[in-house]
């Protein structure tokens, strides 16, 4: 019956790639009898709620392979049927061409791009193990469970899976375990093309435990190397040797990476199993519906009992709990406004003091910097979390801004919000895991702080220019660049408020002036208000976010001296402005009034399409220079005197 279940699985998988004449059928053959001992012998799941906290968490990094999962998950009772194996890649379909998040019942994240999928295990992990420490207690345990990643040769060839694994051996997070299908081969040819790393050389020396399958059809000894696993206090890595396109005529060939088999390979596997095209047997459902249940259905409900007696004994601790895992925190914000009321602050200094006073009161609330916490200010609560300390929710990430959002977005899959922040212009090196984040709708709150030019000395290699039109640029990303303290208020407000989709702060190194109010600044959730209106008549718009904002005031000045009556609009986030109605948007920004000046030390790309042909964006269209931040700022015509000359040009030449 085992091996019938097993060949079942790659029947469906491989049927599913014929049909879609698309997918990828090595790794379904190859890595079948590993997915099929982690669902039917050792995760502690129940397919009848996917979103149980204390499920063991399943992580496909090589997401390449979603025909085996979608097949296994159809078995288990995920609720996936046979008609949506059928429509596998295929338009709305809920068994998309990888792992999709929220779209398909039972997948615990998207996983697509490799590299991604082992730094999200490790951000689950870090969940686990911070939350069974907060909250179980003696004989009831909340939180008990492992997270289980397979991936490939090719996940161990990227740069953040080794960055993730060097933090995951540093921190002993023994209940990590990492299933590699090792198989030789990738896409071009064969792995010894490009690695001669001793894999287990390498992995032990980053603090891992390694062992070694030598036969990836033996599902007894996957299963016993995985319950060794669980008596080890790191986390672990098993090789498993397997071979790519098992049983086809394309087995053990780069061939069968990445194009469907030969159709007459897949008729002869149906042949020899028995049966019609995508059918079943009876008995095969029945073996995994009694594999599955017979274990996990007694798990579920013993853990369903455990919590009611947790309720009932510690129910303080209990009500914390579900405000944790469901962030349903409410922060009084109003009470926060004596942290962000000095009159000169860098903008920086007010986020991470908020995000600090936040995390006292927000248990849920977890994360650090690249290395840089004494720069960017934002440093978690209640110490490091570390071997020592599995309460801190300090996470001393190291140089490695790619894993560190990656695993924020494990964390927060876990029910967490992570927040991790790095210098503005090394949101480059996470770009790949802040989309990713978008694509999951991740809460996440991202903190980059040196915003501009106005870094200075350090130069052009420090000074972001094209990072602000490239967080723009990612579907259902918040950007916000707040002006001053209020401003940065608010915008901590919306990113803490915000669920459905992760938020970017950009903030200053450099002081400045506090120059909005409790009142204006409390509409910075619209994106876009008028901070200054004209005093008698509109004759212009001044546009500005961020350090420039206090310049377009102080142009608004000069040029009331000289007869021109200008508005002046603090936009913080076009991401939010556009979702507002029109109606409102033409009252911040009359659609008559044609003379505007954008103002921004970026590309700015995106802010055309508030000037209009007749307007000017005042931006930054090459690389920064090393000087003193005030003289760089100077430089690129970031003056009072240079608006106020734009501005009056454009007047002219439209007159």
């Amino acid at each position: 019956m085992e091996k019938k279940a097993i060949a079942t699985l790659r029947v469906l998988a491989v049927e599913q790639i014929d049909k879609a004449q698309s997918g990828h059928p090595g790794i379904a053959l190859g890595a079948a009898p590993i997915i099929y001992t982690l669902y039917a012998k050792v995760m502690n799941i129940f397919p009848g709620n996917d979103n149980w906290i204390n499920r063991d968490r399943f992580v496909l990094a090589a997401g390449h392979g979603s025909a085996l999962l979608y097949s296994i998950l159809h078995l288990t009772g995920f609720g996936i049927m046979i008609s949506d194996l059928k429509k596998f890649r295929q338009y709305e379909s809920i068994t998309p061409g990888h792992p999709e998040y929220r779209i398909t019942p039972g997948v615990d994240t998207t996983s697509g791009p490799l590299g991604q999928g082992i730094p999200i295990g490790v951000g689950m992990a870090m969940a686990e193990e911070y939350l069974r420490k907060r909250f179980n207690k003696p004989l009831l345990p909340l939180v008990d469970h492992y997270t289980f990643v397979l991936c490939g040769d090719g996940d161990l060839q990227e740069g953040v899976t080794q960055e993730a694994m060097s933090l995951a051996g540093h921190l002993r997070l023994s209940r990590l375990i990492v299933l590699y299908d090792s198989n030789d081969i990738q896409l071009d040819g064969t792995v010894k093309d490009v690695n001669t790393e001793n894999v287990a050389g390498k992995y032990q020396a980053m603090g891992w435990n390694y062992l070694y399958v030598s036969d990836g059809e033996d599902v007894n000894t996957i299963e016993n190397a995985i319950l060794q696993s669980k008596m080890s206090d790191k986390p672990t890595i098993i090789e498993v040797k397997t071979v790519i396109g098992y049983g086809s005529s394309m087995a053990a060939s780069h061939k069968a990476h990445g194009s469907p088999l030969p159709h007459e390979d897949v008729l002869k596997m149906r042949k020899a199993l028995g049966g019609d095209s995508f059918e079943v047997s009876g008995e095969i459902y029945d073996y995994y519906h009694r594999l599955i249940n017979e274990r996990n259905q007694a798990n579920y409900q013993k853990w369903h009992q455990t919590r009611a007696v947790y309720q009932k004994e510690y129910p303080e601790e209990f009500m914390l709990f579900e405000k944790t895992i469901k962030d349903e925190y409410e922060i009084d914000f109003q009470s926060l406004i004596s942290l962000v009321a000095e009159a000169s602050k860098a903008t920086r200094e007010y986020g991470g003091t908020l995000i600090n006073a936040i995390g006292k009161i927000h248990y849920g609330l977890f994360g650090g910097s690249a290395d840089l916490s004494s720069s960017t200010k934002v440093k978690g609560v209640d110490g490091d979390f570390c071997v020592e300390n599995r309460l801190g929710r300090n996470i001393y990430f190291g140089v490695r801004e790619h894993a560190m959002a990656a695993i924020a977005n494990g964390l927060a899959l876990h029910s967490l919000r992570p927040v991790c922040s790095t210098f503005f212009v090394f949101s480059d090196y996470m770009k790949p895991a802040i989309r990713m984040g978008a694509l999951m709708g991740l809460p996440v709150i991202y903190v980059f702080t040196h915003d501009s030019i106005a870094v200075g000395e350090d130069g052009p290699t420090h000074q972001p220019i094209e990072q602000l039109t490239m967080l723009r640029s990612i579907p259902n990303l918040i950007t916000i660049r707040p002006a001053d303290g209020y401003e940065t208020l608010y915008a901590v407000k919306t990113a803490i408020e915000t669920k459905s989709t992760p938020t970017a702060m950009v903030l200053t190194r450099q002081n400045i002036p506090n120059i909005t109010n409790l009142k204006a600044a409390a509409a910075l959730n619209k994106g876009a208000y008028v901070l200054a209106y004209e005093k008698n008549k509109i004759d212009g718009i001044l546009i500005a976010s961020g350090s420039e904002l206090h310049l377009a005031l102080q142009a608004k000045s000069v040029l009331f001296k000289k007869d021109y009556d200008v508005r002046v609009v603090s936009m913080p986030s076009l991401e939010l402005f556009e979702k507002q109605n029109e109606d409102y948007k033409n009252k911040v920004l009359p659609l008559k009034i044609k003379v505007r000046v954008a103002i921004e030390m970026s590309e700015g790309a995106h802010l055309y399409r508030y000037i209009g042909p007749e307007g000017k964006l005042i931006n930054i269209n090459k690389f920064g220079l090393s000087a003193p931040g005030g003289q760089a700022i100077s430089a690129y015509g970031f003056t009072v005197e240079n608006i106020v000359n734009t501005f009056i040009q454009i007047t002219n030449k439209k007159s």
